[in-house]
């Protein structure tokens, strides 16, 4: 019998889009391009941004041990709007790159370079997705809401860091961890030392994981002129995601025993397991790390999801003991 023939790919679909998601499949036609545009058929982004929030949100209960239904809403309201602001982040960064994304192999299938959505089009879908999250911005306390507005500096920032600098993770951590300080003032209406011990983690975390992502492109990059630290650390890139490891592990650590000093032992042990387990996953992505095999680096960069996932649960056992 003859093998039976592999269905197409839907027209238009993204190189390094999930197959199988739901945008190429379930989504109207109309509507496919521009959630292309914002990386819906690439969902970690939004897992990895929707993290901080919680692990600052899950920080802030345990340090005045108050958890109420405004929480849940929280928790609604900061995934919905880490799936808006990363579209919006991801669209500008497609309106900014759209030169240099025609020229790596990876990226010229975006939409944008593709022709699937005009420059025009796709700023204004930026807006309706930025003012959309505003809406749900401004549901939160004060604080939380001038934190938010804030976060749109590094947002805007960041498309450009890779022609000034060889750290452009640095400011992607900066951008995608602001999420650890609204979730904790979203919840107590101030900021303090914990949110801000936890979002330094967040930021070397970033740069582990955008390290390992970053090396899919490094030929191109350096064709294009395009910086990054995959480029910049070459092979020594295991010894510093190494100490990256370290200093996620450290500081998430530091923020949890800020939070759980008043609490019980075991709560305080339970919280620290959390960054513990952590670095333990983070581990074996470093020992399985090839920096040469893109499809590999990609699958790998996609387990930060889990990675993320792990303190959470920690965090979350350490309320009820």
């Amino acid at each position: 019998m003859g093998e039976t023939p592999l269905a197409p790919e839907p027209e238009g679909q993204v190189s390094d889009a999930v197959k199988g998601n739901w945008v190429d499949h379930r989504a109207p036609a109309w509507s496919r391009p521009y959630l292309r545009l914002s990386r819906a058929d690439r969902p970690t982004g939004t897992w990895l941004l929707f993290f901080p929030c919680l692990m600052g949100l899950s920080l802030a209960i345990l340090s005045d041990n108050i958890l109420t239904l405004h929480d849940l809403w929280t928790v609604v309201a900061c995934f919905a709007g880490s799936f808006l602001m990363r579209g919006a982040g991801c669209t500008w960064n497609d309106i900014t790159d759209r030169n240099f994304d025609g020229q790596v192999e990876r990226t010229k299938s975006r939409p944008i370079p593709s022709g699937q959505v005009t420059v025009k089009g796709a700023v204004i879908w930026m807006l309706v997705q930025t003012l959309v999250a505003f809406g749900i911005l401004l549901t939160f306390y004060p604080t939380a809401i001038y934190l938010g507005i804030a976060a749109l500096v590094p947002v805007m920032i960041y498309p450009f860091a890779k022609r000034f600098t060889w750290w452009p993770q640095v400011f992607l951590g900066v951008a995608f961890n602001w999420g650890a300080l609204v979730g904790w003032t979203a919840h107590t209406g101030s900021l303090a030392w914990p949110a801000v011990v936890l979002y330094v983690s967040g930021i070397t975390w970033t740069l582990f994981y955008d390290t390992i992502y970053a090396h899919q492109d490094k030929e191109d990059d350096a064709l294009i002129g395009v910086k990054s630290t995959a480029r910049l650390f070459q092979e020594q890139t295991p010894k510093w995601m190494l100490g990256f490891l370290i200093a996620t592990v450290s500081l998430m650590g530091a923020a949890a025993i800020l939070v759980t000093l008043d609490r019980s032992p075991l709560s305080l042990v339970v919280a620290l397991a959390g960054p513990w387990a952590m670095g333990w996953h983070l581990t074996w992505q470093l020992r399985v790390m090839d920096m040469d095999n893109p499809d590999s680096l990609l699958k790998l960069f996609r387990t930060n999801r889990d990675a993320g996932l792990i303190p959470l649960l920690f965090f979350a056992i350490a309320y009820f003991v």
